[in-house]
């Protein structure tokens, strides 16, 4: 089956991208919602996590988008290759992901991963982009003891801004990131690396 065609850009401030999520359910979602949890934010196609289900089935990965024809693509996808320690969400991480996860138990959640992000050049479209006060701060909170935040993009500017952002919060601390530490990387960093481009990495962990 072909690949599912969307707009590679959506206005997340848009009157449909605003319409409050139902919160996730592990027990509903996973064969042993008690597993360690890995969040994998603006996940788009999903083939990062995917790969790594795949890899680490002792995990379950939670996927967030928010274009929803990408959901339901991925969703079919992990549903083909049988794996119940996968899923993904349709959501506006940058509005919503407080109301999605809040239901989500204490000490679940030990990764989270924000892996090039769109970053929404124009200074007046700014305030659409995905990582801000609100989405740290949730995350952080959520954050089991000892879990990790690992955070990526190839748009300098956009990568100070997210690691100031982090950086701010004094729940955790930065940890040295010399490489990407999975054994799979997503499509969009294959093709930076393959330009030989710089990616700009941050790993923090909840002190």
């Amino acid at each position: 089956m072909p690949r599912v065609r969307v707009h590679q850009h959506v206005n997340p401030l848009s009157p449909f991208y605003r319409q409050e999520p139902t919160p996730v359910d592990l027990n509903a979602i996973f064969a042993d919602p008690g597993r360690p949890l890995h969040l994998d934010i603006g996940c788009a196609r999903g083939r990062f996590i995917l790969k790594m289900a795949q890899a680490a089935p002792e995990w379950n990965f939670l996927g967030i988008e928010i274009r929803e024809p990408l959901v339901d693509e991925a969703n079919r996808i992990a549903a083909e290759n049988e794996l119940n320690n996968l899923h993904y969400v349709f959501c506006n991480a940058m509005l919503w992901l407080d109301r999605l996860i809040e239901s989500i138990p204490d000490n679940v959640l030990r990764m989270v991963t924000i892996q090039f992000p769109d970053p929404w050049f124009k200074k007046k479209h700014a305030k659409r982009r995905m990582v801000n006060e609100q989405l740290v701060q949730t995350v952080v909170g959520k954050l089991a003891a000892r879990g990790k935040i690992f955070v990526q993009t190839d748009i300098e500017f956009l990568a100070a801004e997210m690691h100031e952002l982090f950086k701010a919060d004094n729940s955790i601390r930065e940890i040295r990131c010399d490489d990407n530490p999975f054994p799979v990387k997503t499509e969009r960093e294959l093709a930076v690396e393959a330009k030989e481009a710089p990616v700009y990495r941050y790993e923090f962990e909840k002190k």
